[in-house]
């Protein structure tokens, strides 16, 4: 999952995108700040308290559709945080009047528009992807097996699509057991390996891990294509199978240069990465 902080008319609003599910998170908080045009984080969240209690009273699902994650406070620290899908704050809105409410929907409409436009033209997620590599320093050869592993995992996860494997855990357990077997650690033993947190593990592997990812995958699905895969139990076993493929040849790697393919490095900021692995 990976945090980015939106802009709207100067006002920092925080928000996930889940890659399983393919959905923006935004701070309800930050959201109702700009709403009531609050002086202070405490005042919007006074504001959204009073507000979800009347909501509730009145039977409103706006406030089951809410969901909790943690994201970077003003003091520094994760904390749990109201967020909401788009649809759910296009709603909400309704709720706070506010001369903001119009420009604020037109904002979260616009959001969902760019993600429209990039699954209609995947190449306009993949230019943005590689501007942003590139401006955080990452080599073109490194940027080029990056988005060939996205590649290898896209096709892998079209083919679980089809054949009755579900988007979220699903995905997020064939997942883990791929990379536990190729690598001998799971998805979130890795990313604590690396001292991430909200990062994506993927944009933080070295050129060798992402090779070895893209080979698990590949074989998962080559394997699974051969079998004509479907359902969980069928394609755990080629998750298996895959990933010991790609075990092998990281074996075979390690004890010809004596070097261990799975490591600590990242591309965290310097300072953030000391903190992080305290």
């Amino acid at each position: 999952m990976k945090q980015e902080l939106a802009v709207f008319e100067g006002h920092e609003i925080r928000r996930h995108y889940d890659e399983h599910t393919e959905t923006w998170w935004f701070s309800v908080v930050d959201i109702i700040r700009v709403l009531t045009q609050q002086p202070n984080y405490n005042a919007a969240q006074n504001y959204w308290k009073v507000l979800k209690h009347r909501l509730n009273k009145e039977g409103s699902q706006l406030v089951t559709n809410c969901n909790q994650l943690k994201m970077t406070a003003a003091d520094g620290k994760q904390r749990l945080t109201d967020v909401a899908t788009a649809e759910t704050l296009l709603r909400l809105v309704q709720s706070v009047p506010s001369p903001k409410a119009e420009p604020i929907k037109l904002w979260l409409a616009k959001v969902g528009y760019e993600r429209m436009q990039e699954m209609a033209d995947p190449a306009r997620s993949l230019a943005r992807a590689r501007e942003t590599w590139q401006q955080q320093g990452r080599s073109a050869k490194w940027i080029e097996q990056r988005m060939t592993g996205q590649e290898t995992r896209n096709k892998l996860t079209d083919y679980w699509a089809g054949h009755d494997i579900k988007k979220g855990d699903e995905f997020a357990i064939l997942t883990n057991i791929i990379h536990q077997e190729w690598s001998g650690v799971g998805v979130t033993a890795h990313k604590n390996l690396k001292g991430l947190k909200t990062e994506n593990l993927r944009d933080h592997m070295s050129e060798a891990e992402l090779i070895f990812t893209a080979l698990a995958e590949l074989s998962t699905r080559q394997i699974a294509e051969s079998v004509a895969a479907t359902g969980m139990v069928e394609n755990k076993a080629a998750a298996k199978t895959g990933g010991r493929i790609a075990k092998k040849a990281r074996l075979e790697l390690e004890a010809k240069t004596g070097r261990k393919v799975v490591t600590g490095e990242n591309y965290l900021p310097p300072a953030k990465a000391a903190k992080q692995i305290k």
